[in-house]
């Protein structure tokens, strides 16, 4: 009987289980990340004031975080075009079931993003048993590092890409005599698609990482195809934000900075990769 090499051995202690049960083992641990989306979801629907009052709306008021900050600046620089002191539009509910419909919406979103790191947690618990000592010794802290991206694109997506999207399509006008008034469905879908939507992008030095690892990517073809890649970041930023020139490009910005930093991450673990098989 031929033995596998040491780094090739499962570390799970289990005994062998049959497609059936790992099909009933994954079944509770979605239905664990489920109930945790859900239990958020809850909290963030009976939590109506803050999550609608506070987050969902802080955007589109002139006193939001971001506003001040950059009249704060504009202070310091002596620059007044980047203080943004007014947003000329109103939000407006045209169905009955407009302002319920985004009340229930937005607190499945607040609940996603709430329970992201404990719903990753529970896939990767089943995934983590059926891997290699070498394919758990890469993905060492893969849990914390899915969930420090996830969760410095959601901020990303909330202070700096949402407001400044805000400022730019409220006061962009074909004609004076046209007003701004936003649907609830049009603002919400709004705010809440920018700020997922750069939760996830985030997670490309963490893909890098991993396709590095599994020699299936190397940084010389990061660097042969980067004009590719920039391509597809600014694809990627036309399907997952609001169909809009400046939301594209605001997204692409920090997308562009990420792919050169997981061009330095595909190096230094391309170099320790060589290194261990001298």
């Amino acid at each position: 009987m031929q033995q596998l090499p040491p780094d090739q051995i499962h570390t799970s202690d289990q005994p062998e289980m049959s497609f059936l049960d790992h099909l009933e083992e994954l079944r509770w641990h979605i239905i664990r990340a489920f109930s945790a989306i859900f239990i958020f979801t809850i909290a963030a629907f009976v939590s109506k004031s803050f999550v609608f009052g506070t987050l969902i709306l802080g955007p589109s008021r002139i006193d939001f975080w971001t506003y001040r900050e950059l009249c704060h600046l504009a202070s310091l620089v002596d620059v007044k075009a980047l203080c943004i002191d007014t947003l000329p539009f109103i939000i407006q509910s045209r169905q009955m079931t407009g302002q319920f419909t985004m009340h229930i919406t937005s607190s499945f979103t607040v609940g996603i993003i709430a329970a992201f790191p404990y719903a990753f947690w529970e896939i990767w618990r089943f995934i983590s048993p059926g891997l290699y000592i070498n394919e758990r010794r890469i993905a060492r802290g893969a849990v914390f590092y899915v969930s420090l991206l996830f969760g410095i694109g959601v901020l990303f997506g909330y202070f700096i890409l949402t407001p400044l999207s805000v400022n730019f399509l409220s006061n962009y006008q074909l004609d004076p005599s046209i007003l701004n008034e936003f649907d609830i469905v049009s603002y919400v879908s709004t705010v809440t698609t920018l700020v997922l939507a750069c939760g996830l992008l985030f997670q490309l030095p963490m893909v890098v990482y991993f396709l590095t690892k599994a020699g299936l990517l190397t940084p010389e073809i990061m660097k042969t195809y980067r004009k590719h890649g920039v391509v597809v970041i600014f694809v990627l930023g036309a399907m997952l934000t609001p169909p809009d020139p400046f939301s594209q490009v605001l997204i692409a910005i920090p997308l562009i900075g990420l792919y050169q930093v997981s061009i330095a991450i595909s190096n230094r673990t391309y170099k320790k990769i060589q290194k261990d098989l001298e």
